[in-house]
């Protein structure tokens, strides 16, 4: 299956510039790990800035599901009731997580913590993406894998460990998805659960488990990487949560805005954690301008307001150990790359490959189809930027929100208009993505 059982086709076309201000989603994962830890608090969790997309929604159902209230209150506004550290309910039915890996695997992690039994299911996108990195060290700590696909495939039954051990584990690739699942089984193990990084990954949970008031402690290892250690059976409070923009749907807008000419918006509050803003580094050593303004602090993650003017953009090369920060944002780099001076090189992109797709080569057919020349050598994305791009071809999404977003944003410079397949599984990110880039200026039919 590559595309929904509604396809949803769109063309893209060259517009005049992008113009005024905009607010892109909640950021999906602050949105995920908020209602997760809300469940696993005492007492009431107050969330504004949610992202109400089909994710986090899903994310939202198994804590219902689970034992949970979530409820909400107002528009993006949320309120959850936990259930404490390790008091999930069994659920009376599969916990369906559609298109979400992230959503799936976090509460693989909270639900091994707990004595109960959980089936995980999705979509058939999903049902096709691996979940053993994560399994293997939930296994470790005493949950197992009673009923599965192979390879840990989705539907699969997790029964949580009765009495969890507490463990070190080195992650095998830098992943906050891994991290995070370990992190949140750890809480109800006795003693202190770590996890060793060699590249430093994402980390919002972290942040939000010091937020709702865990002890853990977060440490340099090596050159790159980090070592955190969580105390686990200690209590959770509930919180207040404010949800800043999303760094990763923010691109789209961002890399729109650079190569239509004359574009000028204004990104409100977005998330300028320094583990989320590769894209904005590399941009701007591709010489985009990106300046931020009101730059500020809520629950240990930093937000700004971004202004994005086009820009004369240059190739340049990526180093692997920028992947983790930007690991979502390589698809519409590639877009950027392509309508740059110059050759860009993309490297150590391995992780594009187990995603709702594999985005390495649905990244380089989606180039090569609209005239950009492209190599992939290895885990390296080689693109040959001629300033232009000619477009004219048909994108296949492979039910993969970003493609869509990242073909639709490429459309709105290329010399021709690009068509996009399917473009239904954008609501699962960013279901206003299409009014408002229209709202900017953008040309969609």
């Amino acid at each position: 299956m590559t595309h929904s059982d509604h396809p949803t086709p769109l063309e893209a076309r060259a517009s005049g510039p992008l113009g005024g201000k905009a607010r892109v989603p909640g950021d999906k994962s602050i949105s995920h790990r908020a209602l997760i830890l809300g469940a696993l608090a005492v007492g009431k969790t107050r969330i504004s800035g949610l992202l109400e997309g089909e994710d986090v929604l899903n994310t939202a159902k198994s804590m219902r599901a689970l034992g949970a209230s979530v409820e909400r209150t107002g528009d993006f506004a949320w309120q959850v009731q936990g259930v404490g550290v390790s008091g999930f309910a069994q659920p009376k039915a599969p916990l369906d997580f559609g298109n979400s890996g992230t959503g799936c695997r976090l509460v693989m992690g909270a639900v091994a913590g707990c004595p109960i039994a959980g089936v995980f299911d999705g979509d058939a996108s999903l049902r096709s993406r691996p979940m053993r990195r994560v399994l293997d060290p939930l296994e470790l700590m005493g949950a197992k894998v009673t009923a599965g696909g192979e390879g840990g495939r989705l539907p699969l039954t997790l029964q949580g460990a009765r009495d969890p051990v507490p463990i070190t584990y080195r992650t095998p690739v830098a992943s906050a998805q891994i991290k995070s699942a370990v992190l949140l089984a750890g809480l109800a193990a006795p003693g202190v659960t770590t996890v060793i990084e060699q590249e430093a990954s994402r980390d919002h949970t972290e942040l939000m488990l010091k937020h709702f008031g865990a002890e853990i402690v977060s440490t340099p290892e090596g050159r790159h990487g980090r070592r955190i250690a969580l105390t686990g059976q200690g209590e959770l409070h509930g919180a207040e949560v404010v949800v800043p923009a999303d760094p990763s749907s923010a691109a789209f807008p961002l890399v729109a805005a650079l190569i239509v000419e004359g574009s000028d918006i204004l990104l409100s509050d977005v998330m300028t954690n320094p583990l989320r803003t590769g894209l904005i580094a590399t941009l701007r050593e591709m010489g985009a301008s990106i300046e931020e303004a009101d730059v500020r602090t809520d629950a240990g993650e930093g937000m700004a307001d971004l202004r994005v003017r086009a820009s004369r953009l240059r190739g340049v090369e990526v180093p692997p150990e920028r992947a983790p920060s930007m690991i979502d944002e390589y698809l519409v780099l590639a877009v950027a790359a392509s309508f740059a001076e110059g050759t860009t090189i993309m490297r150590g992109l391995q992780e594009l490959r187990v995603k709702e797709s594999d985005r390495l080569a649905a990244t380089a057919d989606m180039l090569r189809v609209n005239g950009v020349k492209v190599e992939i050598s290895g885990d390296d994305l080689i693109v040959e930027g001629r300033g232009h791009v000619p477009g004219g071809g048909l994108v296949s999404t492979h039910m993969d929100h970003r493609i869509a977003m990242s073909a639709l944003a490429m459309g709105l410079a290329s010399d021709k208009p690009v068509r996009v397949d399917d473009t239904a599984f954008i609501a699962t990110s960013f279901p206003d993505f299409i009014p408002m880039m229209r709202a900017l200026g953008a040309e969609f039919s």
